[in-house]
């Protein structure tokens, strides 16, 4: 595989076609042969319809020379790769895009190694508008040499590619990202209702905050948008965020980190899921701040 792109002609696979695989595996799609599935499969028959990606039962990967999977849980990739691994050629690699947890990825790299297929761990970031503009952040895990050798295809859906370390390292630095996010949207949330309870407006202070030392991308982006307007969008739900969290407290506690503060934002956000459920969007976890409080952020 070349990193021109004139002769770079590998067939990519793309597994799981939800609100993020189905816009990367439409980018793929408009670089190189693609093939797309689906466990519903009308999902990836109206995406080779409406993308130009074809349709293939899940043995059929196998043709694929790179395989690129954004599944919802590790467990489920593990599945998918138990099934299908015999048949793949060596020389393949797999490249997951879920955002997984770092040890079973380990386990699932020497098994697929045991095939001559190469692993890599590449959860993505940057949410839905990324991967419909195509500007995603990968973050791999694994052998940079590898990392290399794909980064023509994942540059079809990617802005930026970074390699992170070995494999099962693309997983924790997700998920750590992830719990941070959940960190400074608690955090201001509790901050904003104790400014509007004191009389100021919450578009008032978010203009102060986001031109301080305060700003995050929640008070930039996420609050204004949703928490202030009250539309809250579902784009990233509160139950795939309290899953990424979790992961995070397992590479907590792998590392011996004492975290408090991470720690405690995985505990609330424990409790938001018990109390929101877990369907509704990641920043919807403010609405329960704002009950405890008895004011909205407005």
């Amino acid at each position: 595989m070349s990193g021109s792109t004139s002769r770079d002609v590998a067939t990519a696979a793309f597994l799981g076609l939800g609100a993020m695989g189905a816009p990367m595996a439409a980018h793929l799609a408009a670089a190189r042969p693609t093939l797309v599935w689906n466990r519903t499969s009308s999902v990836a028959e109206a995406h080779a319809a409406s993308h130009g990606s074809r349709d293939v039962p899940l043995d059929a990967i196998a043709e694929a020379e790179v395989i690129v999977s954004c599944l919802s849980r590790t467990v489920d990739v593990v599945d998918v790769a138990r099934q299908v691994a015999g048949d793949l050629r060596p020389g393949t690699v797999w490249v997951d895009c879920t955002s997984g947890e770092p040890e079973p990825s380990r386990v699932l790299a020497t098994r697929l190694g045991e095939h001559g297929v190469a692993y890599l761990d590449a959860p993505v970031s940057g949410g839905t508008a990324g991967a419909e503009a195509g500007t995603l952040t990968v973050m791999a895990g694994g052998d940079a040499d590898v990392l290399e050798r794909v980064r023509p295809v994942l540059a079809a859906f990617a802005g930026r590619i970074v390699h992170v370390g070995p494999v099962g390292a693309g997983h924790a630095v997700k998920a750590v990202n992830n719990t941070l996010l959940a960190a400074n949207l608690w955090a201001a949330g509790e901050g904003l209702v104790a400014l509007v309870r004191a009389g100021v407006p919450a578009t008032t202070a978010l203009e102060v905050i986001n031109a301080s030392s305060g700003r995050s991308f929640p008070t930039e982006v996420l609050i204004p948008e949703r928490v202030v307007t009250r539309e809250f969008p579902v784009t990233f739900t509160l139950g795939l965020l309290a899953k990424d969290v979790g992961i995070a407290r397992g590479v907590l506690d792998a590392a011996g980190s004492p975290a408090p503060v991470l720690r405690q934002v995985a505990e609330l956000l424990t409790v938001a899921l018990r109390e929101l459920g877990p369907d509704v969007d990641h920043v919807a976890a403010l609405q329960l701040v704002e009950r405890w409080a008895g004011s909205e952020i407005r």
